[in-house]
């Protein structure tokens, strides 16, 4: 078994959880009752109050500590904010001989009462002082200081962004600002469900473990069922197994999970992400836009108090009504180019014109993807409803009910991001099996992202899909857009990363 290396510091703070248990001091024990935070007490105390000075119990981590004579202060931090501890000599003469052996980082729980000292900061005067936790490895503590304004600039010690994903335990305690960028992240889930749960959507739960793998366009990750002895695939969409669920007489059901696709980490994509998808019978791709223009902004007024947000440089507006276009015409309009009904060889010519490169095998509408990604994609600043897909990238689609060659489908960009992607569903099962029997011919020819022939999934279109509408919301690009974060690794606990050298 290899050695663990401390390093001086980790070998010293050792050395003082020796002592504390030598001293008889339990340095880890088991329940501490609180009852007030830090932002508790600083808004309810009030200097004009006779009875402000009123009894506390609080605990938290030491973010610093100031020794002065017979007297200590320290500042603690707990999930809400940061308080002032006051610490005499004389009134908890055995725990002021601990305090050499307490660092910052360790948790202490503190029951006191709250007075204002003499600069004027709100406080708690300890009169009774627990050691919650002895914390071994030291945590780098930001610098602060005050400008010729009197504004506070706090300079980051954990600036390494890639070591603040690595330790986003380390993160949270050093920046604990970031918080609130979860803590909207989980308002935007629960006001999204409330948003269904009122129009009486049920919410289910689809495997995440499949046979076959379909829904969308994707390399899967695989693992193996030994019980079974079978391969089987992590999920890339929910669509297919909640369509089954349509088919089973729900009206409206919605999934909020995880998907999972063995694919490239970029800004806007993670191998693990949460996804939303909603299907409500007898409703079309048009209901739908209305139904998502009307989530969107109470989302955005619920979290945000506003229907605008900032990006960057992008001021957003959320407010209905959101800006429909096709995507033929949104690329006449950025390529001066009628790329309709072009075949894979004339798109090639197009995209050398206008200087996109693509992979020498790219398919047609690989190609009319990736000329609508460079030209059109990055002006989608404000909402918009991109309509009227090739048939070719739609395999789920139904055919638009008056344009040949085009089905009903649209995508919601905003700040140059696909946000949402919606189907009027595709229920014709001789329609739906060709399609599926194309994707199969693909894959046969070398596209591993084409979709698989699940024979159960078209049994269950021929019992029967009443009209039904579709839709699929990337949570975690939500959740960038409405807290201005620009990476997807800002809005995940713990995104996935290279492996440190060590």
């Amino acid at each position: 078994m290899s050695e663990f290396i401390r390093n001086d510091q980790e070998l010293r703070r050792l050395e003082e959880l020796q002592h504390l248990r030598s001293a008889g001091i339990n340095p880890y024990p088991s329940v501490f009752e609180k009852t007030h935070s830090s932002a508790t007490i600083l808004s309810t105390f009030s200097d004009e109050d006779p009875a402000a000075s009123f009894a506390v119990t609080i605990a938290g981590r030491i973010m610093a500590i100031r020794k002065m004579g017979k007297a200590t202060f320290c500042h603690i931090q707990d999930a809400e904010g940061k308080i002032q501890i006051y610490i005499k000599k004389d009134d908890l003469p055995e725990f002021y001989e601990l305090l050499p052996m307490l660092d910052i980082g360790d948790i202490i729980g503190i029951e006191g009462y709250v007075f204002r000292t003499r600069t004027g900061e709100i406080s708690v005067h300890s009169r009774t002082a627990t050691l919650l936790c002895k914390s071994l490895t030291p945590i780098p503590v930001p610098k602060e200081e005050t400008d010729e304004l009197g504004n506070k600039i706090m300079h980051d010690a954990f600036g390494d962004k890639e070591m603040r994903y690595r330790r986003r335990y380390v993160d949270l305690i050093v920046n604990p600002q970031i918080r609130d960028v979860f803590r909207k992240r989980s308002k935007i889930i629960t006001t999204m469900r409330r948003f269904f749960d009122d129009r009486g959507w049920l919410e289910v739960e689809t495997p995440i473990l499949q046979p076959l793998y379909g829904g969308a366009s994707a390399r899967p990750f695989t693992t193996h069922h030994n019980a079974l002895d079978i391969q089987l695939y992590m999920r890339i969409a929910l669509e297919l197994y909640l369509k089954r669920l349509i088919v089973g007489g729900f009206d409206g059901v919605y999934e909020i999970s995880k998907n999972f696709r063995n694919e490239g980490m970029d800004k806007t994509h993670n191998p693990e992400f949460t996804m939303m998808e909603i299907y409500v019978a007898y409703k079309d791709y048009v209901w739908m836009m209305e139904m998502v223009e009307e989530l969107f902004s109470t989302i955005a007024h619920e979290v945000n108090g506003s229907f605008e947000v900032q990006v960057g440089g992008n001021l957003i507006n959320l407010a209905p009504p959101y800006r429909r276009a096709t995507m033929f015409d949104l690329l006449k309009e950025a390529t001066n180019l009628n790329l309709r009904g072009l075949n894979r060889e004339e798109l090639l010519i197009a995209a050398r014109k206008l200087n996109i490169e693509v992979e020498a095998t790219a398919s047609q509408m690989k190609i009319l993807d990736e000329i609508f990604s460079q030209t059109v994609q990055p002006s989608l600043i404000q909402p918009t409803f991109v309509m009227d897909f090739p048939v070719e990238m739609s395999p789920l689609a139904k055919s638009h009910r008056s344009e040949d060659g085009l089905v009903e489908r649209f995508e919601l960009y905003v700040n140059g991001d696909e946000l949402t992607n919606c189907f009027t569903e595709l229920n014709d099962p001789i329609d739906q099996r060709e399609r599926l029997e194309q994707q199969a011919l693909n894959r046969a020819e070398g596209d591993d992202e084409a979709m698989q022939l699940d024979e159960d999934f078209l049994y269950s279109i021929e019992v029967g899909l009443p009209p039904t509408a579709g839709l699929g919301i990337g949570i975690d690009r939500l959740v960038m857009l409405l807290t201005g974060q620009e990476s997807i690794r800002d809005v995940l606990f713990f995104p996935q990363m290279k492996p440190e050298n060590k």
